[in-house]
């Protein structure tokens, strides 16, 4: 797992982010192979990153009345700072983390591991030699976790609002406290089975008063207030209807806009369809994974898909045509024929809506530039026309992070801070190994054959029977 620290521009503090006072984070990482976190820097003072850090702490920025996002330094990669650990469990070989989200507030960040369980990381910058990531808390689950999600105004400092909502395999969705994870409420989605169903996406509206859950054609929506059952949308007419929106609803994004014009989410589907986006339609008939709008232009829409998509970010303006991507963010992974995977790869999108993070199979980060994109795509839009080819762009920075895949990348709400989740399943094939052991001790028993006293013997079994009529009718 990891964290990284990138350069930002101006941008005016909305009116519901006010700063909060938290300790300031650099870059951490969170490896898997070794269990652990590590924290990197990457600001322009590299040689005195604290007293960078401190200049641009939040009190400063608050009195002078415009919040400047974080700095971040995309000509070389970050440094390592400092270094925390993933708890061991006996029951699970290679524990590691699969996915972790900063808090609104950036004061922690939780952790999803392969053990079933979350984890809770907080920062210390109580020594200037290094900084240290702290293991808070474990919170177990009964069963595989599918996905978690912060409640919007999650705050360390403010114990009431200090939660998340968590995703749990034939369980209830959890309202868990993220301090000891006790269970604050809990919402129940039931198929026609009277089994329970856990969503594959949670999402929270602009009010943080509604709670929707995506899963099989359908979208369960909650009023947080009301725990229990929730209102179903479907998302197709009927199970043989070949409209709308079929499959399991994998990914959900809220557009960051309280204007009545511009409010909407946008649903993906995991069915490999032409048309698994509730939105638009795209070209790439592979699984969705994961929709984000961009924080300060509501009208872009990014998309990541898995397979044979992995490795590319797909760009749309929601204002305009939307029958093809209005542009496609490629990594090196995606021309490398062995970075194909069904692994879930989680992007992010800063505060101000300039740079986009994504991992890759094979351990890299790459950092796009939203700011000279876009100002290239909307000077090639009035050039050409809606119908020719998208523009393909290449990352501005790519860097080694990890000795294995990084499964998500998560920006820092306040600072120039990044981070980053590492590992995946690895698999031995048991039944190469039984066959070289079995030849290897057949050789040893080949010169020191003795007589066996076993006797073949041959059993004749009786021919069988003709069936036999018992009603004389049918004779």
């Amino acid at each position: 797992m990891f964290m990284l620290i990138y350069e930002a521009p101006k941008y005016t503090l909305p009116p519901l982010l006010p700063f909060l006072d938290f300790p300031l984070v650099t870059y951490s990482e969170i490896r898997a192979s070794y269990r652990n976190c590590c924290i990197y820097d990457s600001t322009p003072d590299r040689l005195n990153p604290e007293s960078r850090l401190n200049s641009l702490s939040p009190t400063q920025m608050e009195n002078q009345g415009t919040w400047m996002p974080p700095p971040y330094n995309l000509l070389t990669p970050p440094v390592k700072l400092s270094t925390a650990h993933v708890a061991k469990d006996p029951s699970v070989s290679s524990n590691f983390a699969r996915l972790a989200k900063w808090s609104p507030d950036g004061s922690v960040f939780l952790a999803q591991c392969e053990n079933r369980a979350f984890e809770l990381f907080g920062m210390s910058l109580n020594t200037k030699e290094n900084q240290i990531t702290q293991s808070m808390s474990t919170l177990p689950q009964a069963s595989s976790i599918l996905d978690f999600r912060w409640y919007p105004t999650a705050s360390a400092h403010d114990p009431s609002s200090f939660c998340f909502v968590a995703s749990v395999r034939e369980c209830p969705v959890k309202l868990l406290d993220a301090s000891d994870g006790r269970l604050r409420a809990s919402y129940k989605i039931v198929d026609h089975r009277e089994r329970q169903i856990a969503p594959h996406s949670l999402a929270f509206d602009l009010t943080a008063q509604k709670l929707y859950c995506g899963f099989e054609d359908a979208i369960e929506i909650f009023d947080l207030s009301r725990p229990g059952e929730g209102t179903r949308m479907h998302t197709t007419p009927s199970n043989k209807s070949k409209d709308g929106l079929k499959g399991i609803i994998s990914a959900l994004a809220f557009s960051p806009s309280y204007s009545t014009d511009e409010s909407f989410y946008a649903a993906g589907s995991f069915t490999p369809s032409t048309n698994n986006i509730a939105m638009f339609s795209d070209q790439q008939e592979t699984p969705l994974m994961f929709l984000q709008f961009n924080p300060t232009k509501p009208h872009l829409l990014y998309a990541a898909y898995r397979g044979s998509g992995t490795g590319s970010i797909y760009s749309w303006d929601v204002r305009s045509n939307v029958d093809a991507p209005l542009e496609i963010l490629q990594t090196p992974a995606s021309t490398n024929a062995n970075s194909k995977s069904n692994q879930k790869f989680r992007f992010d999108v800063d505060i101000a809506g300039r740079m986009l993070g994504v991992g890759d199979q094979l351990g890299n980060v790459s950092i796009f530039d939203l700011e000279s994109t876009n100002s290239e795509v909307d000077s090639n839009m009035r050039d050409i026309g809606m119908d020719d080819a998208p523009l393909v762009r290449q990352p501005t920075l790519v860097y080694k992070a990890h000795d294995d895949a990084v499964g998500s990348v998560a920006f820092h709400p306040y600072m120039p801070a990044i981070l980053t989740t590492s590992g995946s399943r690895h698999f031995t094939n048991e039944y190469d190994k039984e066959e070289d052991s079995s030849e290897s001790s057949e050789e040893e028993d080949g010169d020191a054959s003795r007589p066996s006293d076993r006797r073949e013997c041959t059993v004749r079994r009786p021919n069988p029977s003709h069936p036999v009529t018992f009603d004389s009718s049918i004779k």
